[in-house]
């Protein structure tokens, strides 16, 4: 029987009523916890709300140091983004907030954690997943998708029991956001040929208003992560949160496309992410000059693998330990400079420097005191396409 459950409360609408709910449905004591990764909330008027509400206790835990360095870092060294365009922004949150509930869930001797996630999207998976990982004997509530209650049969419950109610019908978005990025959803978000109205960005400008004069960007980095933005060495924090706003107002960071979630649904996500897309970009691209070419093409499958199962809520995974090994062994030569190009929402890499560059001016100029040897070219050619030329010798003998 559950007497004690550990919600994870965002302050908003779903978690609001899931307290009344819990605290209804089980005749439970019920402790909220609350994440600062970087979503710019008021944190204590979360926690007065919570109390508000009738909770035991409530936790308000500052993770924004530990969100950048233990999963953001990571993320730049694989270059994730999922599907080739999203950087998994929401998805890294999720098994911090796990990891946080099953803390809190044994420093409190608590029964089961919550969650308001719903039984359509990918959050769902992550968090249970990650929970049952790390203490498989708690009991995982997920009433949202018990309930299966609309938006509005919420709304209505909410008034019933006096819970105050954060909405804007005037902008009818389902909004998640931290340090890495913002995640925008529902509303007329819901139908995939229709432009997003500009009342749903906020981290973003419009390409077309940003600044007529681009703006440059050196970003320094040590072993695969980000350490120093115009000459000046920042925390990752400051760092990132910079970044967004300095790329933000250049309209860079602006994601639209169609999804695929873990539940078969193909879903048309909207997301700002100026810092990520910055910095994966210029990563990506030192990479190129500090790895060799067997490095990085193979990388390219590792990368995309790491994506998928961070997406895919497998952050507990042996396999994504496995791929970190490798991953963090390549970013030990990628340290160096990338200056960055931002205007009307393009971030262009116009230069990159290594002191582990494996460009050679010296093989790669077309100057005549260039040291490669043009001659042998031709061996190796021959060599090289041996193998076809000798299966289209075998396919011309067989149409005669």
């Amino acid at each position: 029987m559950v007497k004690r459950i550990v919600l994870a409360y965002s302050g908003g609408l779903d978690t609001s009523v899931l307290i009344k709910w819990l605290q209804q449905k089980y005749d439970a004591e019920v402790i909220t916890v609350t994440l600062d990764v970087g979503q710019k909330e008021d944190l204590k008027a979360i926690e007065e709300k919570a109390y508000k509400l009738g909770v035991l206790r409530h936790y308000s835990i500052d993770a924004k140091d530990e969100f950048a360095r233990e999963y953001v870092f990571p993320a730049i060294k694989a270059n994730a983004l999922y599907e080739g365009k999203y950087p998994v922004s929401t998805a890294l949150s999720r098994p911090l907030i796990a990891s946080k509930l099953a803390e809190v869930a044994e420093k409190e001797n608590a029964d089961a954690v919550a969650h308001g996630c719903t039984g359509k999207g990918n959050d769902q998976v992550r968090i249970e997943v990650s929970v049952k990982a790390l203490n498989p004997n708690l009991k995982v509530i997920a009433p949202i998708r018990e309930w299966n209650l609309t938006r509005d049969a919420e709304i209505e419950f909410a008034k019933k029991h006096g819970i105050p109610i954060p909405v804007d019908r005037g902008k009818p978005y389902s909004v998640d956001q931290n340090l890495w990025g913002r995640s925008i959803e529902c509303g007329v978000l819901e139908y995939p040929e229709k432009e997003p109205p500009e009342d749903a960005f906020e981290w973003t400008v419009p390409p077309e208003k940003a600044p007529d004069k681009p703006e440059y960007l050196s970003i320094e980095f040590e072993c695969g992560v980000p350490v120093a933005l115009n000459g000046r060495s920042m925390e990752p924090v400051e760092l990132i949160e910079s970044l967004n706003n300095i790329a933000g107002k250049h309209g860079v960071g602006r994601i639209d496309h169609i999804e695929d979630r873990l539940v078969g649904i193909k879903s048309r996500e909207v997301y700002e992410c100026p810092a990520a897309t910055v910095l994966i970009e210029a990563h990506k691209d030192l990479e190129k000059i500090v790895l060799t070419r067997h490095e990085v093409l193979f990388k390219q499958h590792i990368d995309a693998e790491w994506a998928y199962l961070v997406y895919a809520g497998l952050w507990m995974d042996p396999l994504k330990e496995d791929l970190d090994a490798f991953i963090n062994k390549t970013q030990e030569r990628v340290s160096g400079e990338v200056r960055v190009k931002l205007f009307k929402g393009n971030a262009q890499v116009v230069g990159r420097s290594s002191p582990n560059s494996l460009y050679d001016i010296h093989l790669a100029t077309y100057n005549i005191d260039t040291t490669f040897d043009q001659s042998s070219s031709a061996g190796f050619i021959e060599l090289w396409g041996l193998p076809t030329r000798v299966a289209r010798a075998l396919k011309r003998a067989r149409k005669d």
